[in-house]
């Protein structure tokens, strides 16, 4: 989809197009796939939390389980108690509790960060694919300007019928992800960030909200005052203090007054309640891989089955990255076997090369492990990503260098062979935040739920989901 411009769609567009993607619940998502029986079910995940222990904080919640009271930040002792744990009570055949005193069961898991790195690669791939640049703001959302591959253009019958090229534009980015990788977003559609980011939350889980900028304020106006981005829970009692209950009251409002009590944080939430916002999105760096996955119709164990779909997928590959410039270091595959057993292996290159005969001939060796078993998806990777204009690493020593080694690639080369999630695991336990600082980053009115972007006055905001990688 690189560089591509949906049919009809123009490049000259007066207002900008800016789509805000969040993951919708993302850990829990993430641990629904590795668990599919998991699905409509409620998923607590833990940080700090052991499996049969009570200690730790939830990172987050499924919807499911907020159903029962179960908030992010939220001790594990208080989960346990509005939510008991599924192993330490009797169910009967269909997995429902038999005390009748107790509604439903949580499922919990502890967090995995290695893993969710892995998914969320997988979507922000995805998400540089389909637009010129891209804000990655935490580990599960971004923001994307879209302005040169679509258009506010309307198409189809009657006015209430009609649509937006650019909300077929974020329901084609949002049934990519979908497809691709297993996990559901929300997307915002707007002429601004801040539009997007409300529109984003409007309507989750799995929502899709365009806000036209000719509906920029009558979308805003009724909006209760703590939907506006960057108003977090203290923020918000403050303003009620000062009469100020919805966006458009805040709109309305004196920006005198406002910047006199909250500074320039004031000034500044007052243009975000009338829609005003001329940030530009700005990208945060480049893509550290670039893959490529497909599955089966139904689980195959026929090995020419798979190698002819891993050959396609190392051709795609090798082009994306050569059509972006990129060198790459490290070849690697991914095999998915039933339900969702996930397995990676990788093999390090001497140094930096663009050879798609390389990347076909590598994958096809690392896929030879497989050989006889069952598989319902195969992907091929690029990683270690070397953008800058510099001379290919010499090739004398591949043949030696491949087959030499089988330590794992973080040792210095041969063949990485991963955990069961698909994740690199190398992430020590001196990387964690302690789970204090944690909870009181959550607990704190940053008007964020965890993600920070120092650029700009005010903060994001998450859905519900503690972030934790700004303690990595």
């Amino acid at each position: 989809m690189s560089g591509e411009t949906l049919p009809g769609a123009r490049c000259d567009a007066e207002e900008r197009i800016v789509l805000h993607v969040d993951m919708d619940c993302f850990y829990a998502s993430c641990e629904r796939l590795r668990e599919p029986e998991l699905e409509g079910k409620p998923v607590v995940v833990g940080m700090g939390y052991e499996p049969g222990e009570g200690h730790g904080a939830v990172a987050t919640a499924s919807y499911e389980a907020r159903e029962h009271g179960v908030d992010s930040a939220q001790p594990i002792t208080g989960a346990l108690n509005a939510l008991p744990r599924a192993e330490d009570t009797e169910l009967d055949a269909d997995g429902d509790p038999i005390a009748p005193d107790i509604p439903a069961v949580g499922h919990y898991r502890p967090v995995d960060m290695a893993f969710y790195k892995e998914v969320s690669a997988q979507v922000k791939e995805i998400l540089h694919d389909c637009a010129d640049v891209v804000r990655e703001v935490s580990i599960d959302e971004a923001y994307l300007d879209v302005t040169e591959r679509t258009a506010w253009q309307t198409v189809g019958g009657g006015d209430d019928e009609r649509r937006t090229l650019a909300e077929g534009y974020a329901r084609h980015v949002k049934q990519r992800i979908d497809r691709d990788v297993g996990v559901t977003a929300s997307v915002g559609v707007g002429p601004n960030m801040s539009v997007a980011k409300v529109a984003s939350d409007y309507d989750k889980p799995n929502g899709l909200v365009v806000v036209r900028p000719d509906e920029v304020r009558s979308f805003l106006d009724p909006l209760d005052i703590e939907e506006v981005h960057g108003v977090g829970p203290v923020t918000a009692r403050e303003l009620r203090e000062m009469g100020i209950d919805t966006a458009g009251d805040l709109a309305a409002a004196e920006p005198r007054l406002l910047g006199e009590r909250f500074g320039e944080r004031g000034r500044e939430l007052h243009r975000r309640a009338r829609g005003d916002d001329d940030r530009a999105v700005t990208p945060t760096g480049l893509p550290k891989s670039l893959s490529r996955e497909s599955a089966f119709t139904k689980p195959t164990s026929e090995t020419e089955a798979m190698r002819e779909k891993v050959r396609a997928l190392a051709a795609d590959v090798a082009e994306r990255a050569r059509s972006r410039g990129a060198l790459y270091r490290t070849i690697g595959i991914k095999v998915v076997q039933p339900p969702f057993e996930v397995n990676t292996r990788a093999m390090s290159l001497p140094g930096p090369v663009d050879d798609p005969g390389l990347v076909e001939s590598v994958a096809l060796k690392l896929l030879t492990e497989f050989d006889g078993d069952r598989v319902r998806k195969v992907g091929v990777r690029v990683s270690n990503l070397d953008f800058a204009e510099s001379d290919q690493a010499s090739l004398d020593g591949w043949e030696q260098a491949a087959g030499a080694s089988t330590a794992p690639e973080s040792a210095g080369g041969g063949t990485e062979r991963d955990d069961p999630s698909g994740a690199d695991a190398r992430t020590s336990e001196t990387d964690w935040p302690t789970l204090g600082d944690w909870a009181n980053r959550v607990a704190g009115d940053t008007d964020d739920g965890g993600s920070t972007d120092s650029s700009d006055p005010v903060a994001e905001a998450t859905d519900g989901q503690a972030s934790l990688t700004e303690f990595e």
